[in-house]
C-alpha cells in the first residue's frame, strides 16, 4: 500500500501551523502576566479604582437587567479599626504574619473538612483572595488557580503584609454591591471602619466566606468562634 502524497505534504504544513499557534498562545500568556505584575507593582503606591469582581458584578446586573448600587470607598489602613484588621484575620488567614502567601497547612484542613461536608472557611490565603478578586473575579479553573499561583509571591515580595492586608479590606466584597471595610461598615452599621466595634467586627469578619449569602446580624455563633480565636492570638 502507498501513502497519500498530499497527505506527506500536508503534514508539514499542520505541524508548523501548531507550532506557531503554541508560540503565539505562549507569548500572550507571558504578555498577560507581565501585565498583572505591572498593575501589581502600580498597587503598591496606587489603590486600585475597581477590580475584577467588580466588573464581573456590574456585568452580572446588566445581563440579568437587575438594579445594582455599588459602594465602595478605599481608606487608609490607619482609619480601619484594630479589632476589624484582627477579626478578619483571625477568620479568614491566621497564620497571615507568618507565611509567604501560601497556607499549606490550612489547605490540608479545608480539603478535609469538605470532604466532611462541614467546611466554615476555605484554606485561600489573604493574598491568595486579593490576587483573586483584583485578577480573575469569583469563577474557579485550573487555569485561574495556575495563574494565581505564580502571581500570590510575586504580590507578597511586591506589596508586603501592610499594604496586602489595606488592599484586601478595601476590595474585598461585603454583599451586593458593597466593597470595602469603611463601605461595609456605613452599609450594615452606619458606622466608619474607625469607629467601629468588636463585636461587630467579628460579625463582619463571619459573612466574609459567603457574603452575598449571609447577614452580620445572623452570625452570632461563627462571630462568637472568632472573637475567642482572637483572643487565643493575643487581640
Amino acid at each position: 500500500m502507498t501513502e497519500n502524497p498530499d497527505t506527506l505534504l500536508e503534514d508539514p504544513h499542520r505541524k508548523g501551523t501548531l507550532r506557531s499557534f503554541v508560540r503565539w498562545l505562549l507569548i500572550g500568556v507571558a504578555l498577560l502576566w507581565s501585565f498583572a505584575v505591572l498593575i501589581l507593582v502600580a498597587a503598591r503606591w496606587i489603590d486600585p479604582p475597581t477590580t475584577a469582581v467588580h466588573l464581573e458584578r456590574r456585568m452580572q446586573a446588566w445581563i440579568h437587567h437587575t438594579p445594582y448600587h455599588e459602594h465602595y470607598e478605599f481608606v487608609p489602613l490607619s482609619q480601619i479599626s484594630p479589632d476589624f484588621q484582627h477579626a478578619v484575620i483571625a477568620a479568614e488567614d491566621a497564620r497571615f504574619y507568618q507565611h509567604h502567601g501560601f497556607d499549606w497547612h490550612a489547605m490540608q484542613i479545608a480539603a478535609g473538612d469538605d470532604m466532611e461536608g462541614g467546611r466554615i472557611r476555605g484554606g485561600s490565603t489573604l493574598t491568595q483572595q486579593l490576587v483573586k478578586n483584583l485578577f480573575f473575579g469569583t469563577g474557579r479553573s485550573v487555569l485561574r488557580k495556575g495563574a494565581e499561583f505564580t502571581l500570590v509571591p510575586v504580590a507578597e515580595l511586591i506589596l508586603g503584609k501592610q499594604r496586602i492586608l489595606e488592599l484586601y479590606l478595601n476590595v474585598v466584597e461585603w454583599g451586593p454591591g458593597v466593597y470595602g471595610a469603611e463601605s461595609a461598615c456605613r452599609y450594615y452599621y452606619r458606622t466608619s471602619a474607625r469607629s467601629i466595634d468588636r463585636q461587630q467586627a467579628a460579625q463582619l469578619a463571619a459573612i466574609l466566606p459567603l457574603p452575598m449569602k449571609r447577614r452580620p446580624d445572623h452570625m452570632n455563633h461563627y462571630s462568637g468562634l472568632i472573637l475567642e480565636r482572637m483572643r487565643q492570638m493575643g487581640w
